[in-house]
């Protein structure tokens, strides 16, 4: 039984408060044996759980998205997925979207409501693309105006100083580089908003797979700069959107 039918059981006089609550109380999660669907996410954090496709099979997949439907869920994000991982979503929920550079799928029948402010995402080269649409296609589910900027990385500087219009007026700024991952300390040190640094795996072998990037922005000397791991774009979204929806409530 899912939450709407309790409440509906409570409203009707089927059940009395003390029977609803317990029954309520031992719902956070289901567990499937290969997962456990945490259905309260949304509730403690502002975000539904979303599906690590990576490692997953198909009939895994399918299983979690059909108990998530099964449970009223409205908005299902599923990220670093297949074509084929989406057909079998889009089958439970026909208005599903798959995004192939990020290979993300995205489910929104009732979308969230938009933040105000803007998030936008520059990236170094146009190879680390697929980490920056995973971080622009988690922040537009989340609720969030987007932009891009990309290959504007510091062997060109010029290519980003033309673009200090989108500097001045982001909110939240996401960087993403491979290679030495310069470009998040030059943007850190032309704003006062907070800065998200994503270390891509992108570059040639003396980049460690991502940690010469990634070393190079913990030790960056522009403050205000925070940093996610490598190819992280998801969490580079999600704390983007956690801190922009901020400006509405202030």
């Amino acid at each position: 039984m899912d939450i709407t039918s309790i409440l509906q059981n409570l409203k009707d006089g089927r059940i009395s408060v003390e029977e609803a609550s317990g029954q309520i109380r031992y719902m956070p999660f289901e567990d499937l044996k290969y997962a456990m669907i945490d259905y309260n996410r949304e509730l403690r954090v502002g975000c539904p759980e979303v599906i690590y496709g990576e490692g997953k099979t198909l009939e895994q997949i399918k299983g979690i998205v059909a108990n998530m439907a099964k449970n009223k869920a409205e908005n299902i994000l599923v990220t670093r997925t297949t074509k084929e991982a989406y057909a079998i979503v889009k089958e439970i929920y026909p208005n599903a979207k798959y995004y192939p550079v990020c290979r993300i799928v995205t489910v929104e029948e009732n979308p969230f409501p938009k933040n105000k402010g803007l998030i936008t995402v520059f990236s170094a080269g146009t190879v680390d693309m697929p980490v920056c649409e995973e971080a622009v296609v988690t922040a537009e589910f989340l609720g969030n105006n987007v932009e891009r900027v990309y290959d504007v990385g510091v062997a060109g500087l010029h290519r980003l100083l033309s673009r200090l219009d989108k500097v001045k007026e982001s909110n939240v700024l996401i960087v993403v580089a491979g290679m030495e991952g310069a470009l998040a300390s030059v943007v850190g040190g032309l704003t006062d908003k907070p800065v998200i640094a994503v270390p891509t795996s992108m570059g040639y072998g003396a980049n460690l797979g991502g940690m010469s990037a990634l070393l190079s922005m913990l030790n960056s000397c522009a403050s205000g700069v925070g940093v996610v791991n490598i190819d992280n774009g998801f969490g580079a979204g999600y704390l983007a959107n956690n801190i922009n929806k901020l400006s509405g409530k202030l």
